[in-house]
């Protein structure tokens, strides 16, 4: 499962899109529970908002049941996904995220042939007192015996987010082929989830 990802380098046009946070940090090792970037299109363009990984609908009383994941075969009818689907689809910008293999759990690096990696994910908002607040889940699909993010082209991107993406297309998108990857063994410091620094990335 995709459980942590890294998003520590971004291009100045990445940067100067509406909403990109001021204060905004490299980050090495994010996992669910925490403020991540996601990408959205509101009137036609694209905007930067920072949302909790772990989705939260507004109907949800347990907020310790807010998924960090959406499964790419069962999202489309299940009753915590289907509605966000329709309406609210995102990408959520990453350099890589992380896997762990074999017996001993070997950390391995997952990058692409670009500098940043697209997730398709979901959002919602939801309310707290008189504030409101958005969340999230990372689409996942099934690689091999590991579930990987579901990672966007380009043109599967603007798909993905454009509101009148047809819903057969928006299915097909959800079994369609990842654009290449890389991939690198890890030493074992990344397996403190406390730690956030560029030593995440140290070669095995």
């Amino acid at each position: 499962m995709s459980g942590r990802f890294a998003l520590f380098r971004w291009s100045p046009a990445f940067a100067a899109l509406p909403g990109f946070p001021a204060e905004q940090q490299p980050h090495w090792n994010l996992a669910p529970g925490a403020r991540v970037l996601m990408l959205r299109e509101q009137a036609g363009e694209r905007r930067l908002d920072l949302a909790r990984w772990g989705l939260t609908p507004a109907w949800l009383t347990d907020l310790s049941k807010t998924p960090a994941h959406a499964r790419a075969e069962t999202l489309v009818e299940q009753p915590m996904f289907r509605d966000a689907f329709r309406q609210r689809r995102c990408l959520i910008p990453a350099n890589g995220f992380y896997e762990w293999r074999g017996v001993r759990k070997r950390p391995y690096w997952v990058s692409g042939e670009t500098s940043l990696l697209h997730f398709a994910a979901l959002w919602e908002p939801f309310p707290v007192g008189d504030a409101e607040y958005l969340s999230l889940a990372m689409i996942t699909r099934p690689a091999a015996d590991l579930r990987r993010p579901l990672v966007l082209d380009e043109a599967g991107q603007q798909a993905w987010l454009a509101a009148d993406t047809a819903p057969d297309d928006l299915r097909a998108m959800l079994t369609a082929a990842s654009p290449p990857l890389r991939e690198r063994a890890l030493a074992t410091l990344v397996n403190d989830p406390k730690l956030d620094g560029p030593e995440c990335l140290t070669p095995a």
